[in-house]
């Protein structure tokens, strides 16, 4: 279990703002190394989780049960908890708003104000596999959690519209009182040192897996190479695919592989990329939301080649960004990477592009911004 010094140890007293979630990773430690008033509680972390960084901060791994128990005996104001529709995270949420609910009834507390940021773009019906009748009511009661969790929502923000519209099919319109919001989820400029970028250089950031379209590029890559012998092509990241990876890194030396790199080291080879490759494919049991590569690329001025499958597809495409349909054939792809090579966007243009504020950021604080008091 990671807590800072300031908690007070993994049983002290919550601060009065918490963010449940299910899994954590490293930007979500930043944005509460940014903001002092988090308490941040998790089940298990991802594979980019900084465990220096959680070290510095009150990040606590706990149980739904010991969750709850620490909601009930702190002071919370504002509680954010996973979207509804992510139903591995439902029962927790579900048990600590509970929690809430019933100390309300006992001890006569307020039930802090509950609010959620949402950037799920598919209906988690179409995502179910059930193999048994157990699985089948395991399912039902999940999802009727989660209806029962989004009503209890007070604020809201929609990552990207492709969300907004997912909820509003799912759920139906806001409920009277709910405040809702759509803040797309675009980085502002990265405070990096300013790069040109090397000419021709490819990078693919993030888990080595299937569904990320990995094998996709390395399938597209040899005719990239031919067309254009000055590419090169750098994988960043960790998973069950480091072997393919390193196999054609033996057999081509303009391909690298980089495994887990610490973050200063992946700022630096954003800086040195001029295309950014995450072509994630479609799954019966997963879509792609946003995708941290695309918007770290973007940070860095980046020119983007991607599918349809995120959320910031329709905004990448009027940008002039490559969007191609999910395909697991190589030939769409490699088209793609040689069109953004031979005619990337310039970094200026890419910046430029971008808001002002942090997407995430300015939805971060319109949650947690004061509305007068929790719920009496």
């Amino acid at each position: 279990m990671t807590v800072s010094a300031q908690a007070g140890g993994a049983d002290g007293p919550l601060r009065a703002h918490v963010q449940l979630y299910d899994q954590a990773r490293t930007a979500h430690l930043e944005r509460q190394l940014a903001d002092p008033r988090l308490t941040l509680l998790y089940t298990a972390p991802r594979y980019d989780f900084d465990t220096d960084l959680a070290g510095r901060i009150d990040a606590r791994r706990t149980g739904t049960a010991a969750a709850a128990r620490l909601i009930w005996r702190s002071r919370v104001e504002v509680l954010e908890i996973t979207e509804p529709a992510f139903l591995a995270g439902v029962v927790r949420a579900a048990t600590c708003l509970a929690t809430l609910r019933l100390r309300h009834l006992v001890l006569r507390r307020p039930v802090p104000r509950v609010v959620t940021y949402v950037i799920g773009n598919s209906d988690p019906r179409r995502e179910y596999r059930p193999r048994s009748a157990r699985e089948h009511a395991t399912f039902r009661a999940k999802w009727w959690l989660s209806r029962a969790v989004a009503r209890t929502v007070d604020r809201l923000v929609f990552g990207t519209p492709e969300a907004e519209a997912t909820y509003r099919s799912l759920y139906g319109p806001p409920r009277p009182g709910q405040e809702v919001r759509t803040v797309t989820a675009l980085p502002m400029p990265c405070t990096c040192p300013e790069a040109a970028g090397e000419p021709g250089r490819v990078l693919f950031l993030g888990a080595l897996v299937a569904r990320k379209g990995l094998p996709v590029l390395l399938d597209a890559w040899p005719a990239v190479a031919a067309a254009l012998p000055s590419a090169t092509l750098t994988v960043v990241g960790t998973g069950p695919l480091e072997d393919a990876v390193r196999a054609l890194a033996e057999a081509d030396e303009r391909v690298r592989l980089v495994v887990d790199p610490p973050r200063d080291r992946i700022h630096a080879e954003l800086r040195a990329a001029t295309v950014l490759v995450l072509p994630s494919q479609a799954s019966p049991t997963w879509r792609e939301q946003v995708g941290l590569p695309i918007v770290e690329a973007l940070q860095h001025g980046c020119t983007v080649v991607t599918t349809d499958q995120t959320g910031l597809a329709p905004w990448l495409a009027e940008h002039a960004h490559r969007v191609v349909p999910t395909s697991d054939a190589p030939e769409p792809l490699g088209a793609a990477v040689l069109a953004a090579l031979r005619a990337p966007i310039p970094r200026a243009e890419v910046l430029a592009s971008l808001p002002d504020r942090d997407g995430r950021e300015e939805a971060h604080a319109w949650l947690f911004a004061p509305t007068g008091s929790a719920r009496d």
